[in-house]
């Protein structure tokens, strides 16, 4: 991906953020945040059947934090987790340059050289790890 179209991707998703907004109790509320920046999020997510109806998220984050949130969630919904766990594996893959499939991270791929700025690269985690908590919580219910 050239600078231009990364920076763009980074720059729409953190101007105008994807779901932003709480959800109601019928949520998994998880609570990620960056000890050593500003980042403090809260990620709301919905399933059903398995699958991850709606997830929302609000907070103060960095650029790169808010973006990576935004792009996440429209990555992951509609997902079943068996998917979601892959898409999870093949970011966190990509964040720490080791090998993963580039096809299925979509407008995710705007974080493929954040390795570069390493102080960056746990903003750019912060919202997978948020739905990773949540998603331990949804399976200790079940």
């Amino acid at each position: 991906m050239d600078p231009e179209t990364r920076r763009a991707i980074i720059m729409e998703n953190y101007l105008n953020p994807y779901n932003k907004g709480e959800g109601d109790s019928n949520y998994i509320k998880v609570n990620t945040n960056n000890e050593s920046c500003i980042d403090n999020l809260d990620i709301y997510l919905l399933i059903e059947d398995d699958c991850i109806k709606d997830i929302k998220f609000n907070g103060e984050a960095c650029a790169i934090s808010t973006s990576a949130t935004s792009i996440m969630i429209k990555l992951l919904l509609n997902k079943k987790i068996s998917e979601v766990e892959e898409l999870i594996t093949n970011y966190e893959n990509m964040i720490n340059e080791l090998p993963y499939n580039s096809e299925i991270l979509s407008e995710a791929n705007c974080f493929d050289e954040i390795y570069k700025q390493q102080n960056r690269k746990n903003c750019a985690l912060l919202p997978w790890k948020g739905i990773k908590k949540a998603l331990a919580e949804y399976r200790s219910k079940q």
